[in-house]
């Protein structure tokens, strides 16, 4: 692991704490982490999978309003994170539904993100080859922020593209438990 080759704590969403076999550093929904001239602070926003995290950023050097948002797979350029991957499709989409609209959506319009994911990958439908965006333009332009809830899960769970090959393999790895 990277962490234990520079010495870093792994650090994970505290949901994790009695799925995952291995020590971790617990995160919590609007933790603050000081790092240097750096704020970061801990948004919880479930839907993708249960414990998905975005991680909002303020460089203190520029101001103390933050400037980017790291939004994994939770909101992408172009579409937003696929709820199928811990099953309950519909119920994660209607999680995902409100963490976009509580975590993310009520931040200022400037602020840039920086998704997990571009075009290609299977963790979305629809996703732009743009690496980043604001949150501004994806407010107009990203087609499931504009849905109302009940709309936004029927689009979501309508046409869900196959799961990853070896997706049961992975998560195993990821949790820490032999296969």
């Amino acid at each position: 692991m990277l962490a234990q080759r520079v010495h870093a704590p792994y650090s994970l969403h505290e949901s994790n704490r009695h799925r995952v076999q291995y020590d971790f550093q617990t995160l919590h929904d609007g933790q603050m982490l000081d790092i240097g001239n750096v704020k970061v602070k801990i948004l919880h926003t479930p839907g993708h999978t249960p414990d998905s995290l975005c991680l909002l950023v303020t460089d203190k050097r520029r101001g103390e309003a933050p400037w980017f948002v790291v939004t994994g797979d939770t909101l992408f350029v172009g579409a937003v994170g696929r709820p199928d991957l811990a099953g309950q499709e519909r119920e994660m989409a209607g999680v995902l539904y409100d963490s976009l609209h509580a975590k993310l959506l009520p931040l200022p319009d400037e602020i840039e993100i920086y998704p997990g994911h571009q075009a290609g990958s299977i963790c979305g439908a629809g996703l732009s080859g743009k690496p980043s965006s604001t949150l501004g333009f994806e407010k107009r332009w990203n087609p499931a922020l504009r849905m109302a809830r009940e709309a936004f899960i029927n689009t979501l769970t309508q046409e869900i593209p196959p799961r990853p090959a070896e997706m049961d393999a992975m998560v195993c790895f990821n949790l820490g438990l032999e296969r």
